[in-house]
């Protein structure tokens, strides 16, 4: 039976929303919650015209509120040096399309995303027999259809350099999806996950609009590789971060977020798992036919 690592409030990060509509972490980094999802801002206040990076790109209808929060802390007008995507799941890409094309930048995602963001590939399958709540039950309703950035696209080094943002290593942190990637930085300990784990319970419509803070494992309905996903976690714990901001939730900083984060590792099968489902039973490995289907 999944279970649930509660959180203490002291160990959440996040400030009230500024006069940009985002909630500031660090003097550089910044994040927005677009209804169930969370977009990330890296750079600087007035940093201007190709001075800041865009971190995913939220769900359908979003763009507006995206280029809103851009202008009023970088500057009117201001576009971004890149975007770059932990990967390219429905609520993390909506308005990719149209954010790229309006503001002329390239694209940034591991290699084997590719698929995903050229129109090539859908990934496979929601699965709504994990349980966990509505969310979960209504994943068959969500986008299917892949984006196709495919001209803008351009895949991360194998070095662990990401270009846009230098000071960020890149980790392939797989599981949730073949080329899901999460984001450090040495320097000041700063973990942006993704959905590598998230911080609230994402099934549930209840939790998601509570916001209550508790270390989860990845979105169960669109997680294809538990194994890898569990590797993942266990990853991420070692780096020991002092602040994470998950792509689901609100962000952590601290002990707690520490202490809840090696649970997790520690305790993948029985707090992240479902009993049951169609990837636990068959997951899709990175490379394999489902995993790169044709839609």
């Amino acid at each position: 039976m999944t279970q649930q690592i509660p959180i203490g409030p002291d160990s959440v990060a996040d400030e009230p929303a500024g006069p940009d509509g985002t909630h500031a972490l660090r003097p550089d980094l910044a994040y927005q919650r677009h209804a169930i999802v969370n977009v990330a801002y890296l750079g600087v206040p007035g940093a201007g015209d190709r001075g800041w990076v865009l971190l995913d790109a939220g769900i359908l209808g979003s763009r507006g509120a995206i280029e809103s929060a851009a202008a009023a802390r970088f500057g009117a007008g201001a576009r971004p040096a890149a975007i770059v995507l932990t990967h390219g799941h429905f609520d993390h890409v909506g308005v990719i399309e149209d954010l790229a094309e309006a503001w002329d930048v390239p694209v940034w995602a591991h290699p084997l995303e590719r698929p995903y963001l050229d129109g090539s590939a859908a990934y496979p399958p929601p699965d709504p027999s994990v349980g966990g709540g509505l969310l979960a039950r209504l994943s068959p309703l969500f986008p299917t259809r892949p984006v196709d950035v495919g001209a803008r696209l351009r895949l991360l080094p194998e070095d662990g350099d990401v270009p846009p943002l230098p000071g960020w290593r890149w980790i392939h942190t797989p599981g949730h999806s073949p080329g899901h990637v999460s984001l450090w930085r040495a320097a000041d300990r700063t973990l942006i996950a993704g959905d590598a784990f998230v911080t609230t319970a994402q099934e549930s419509v209840y939790a998601v609009a509570t916001q209550a803070p508790e270390m989860h494992g990845p979105p169960r309905y669109l997680t294809i590789d538990w194994e890898a996903a569990g590797r993942s976690v266990e990853a991420l714990a070692q780096l020991e971060p002092e602040l994470a901001l998950t792509g689901h939730g609100r962000p952590l900083r601290g002990p707690g977020l520490r202490q809840a984060l090696h649970d997790l590792a520690r305790n993948f099968a029985a707090v992240a798992v479902p009993e049951k489902g169609r990837y636990v039973e068959a997951p899709v490995r990175a490379g394999e036919p489902e995993a790169t289907r044709t839609p």
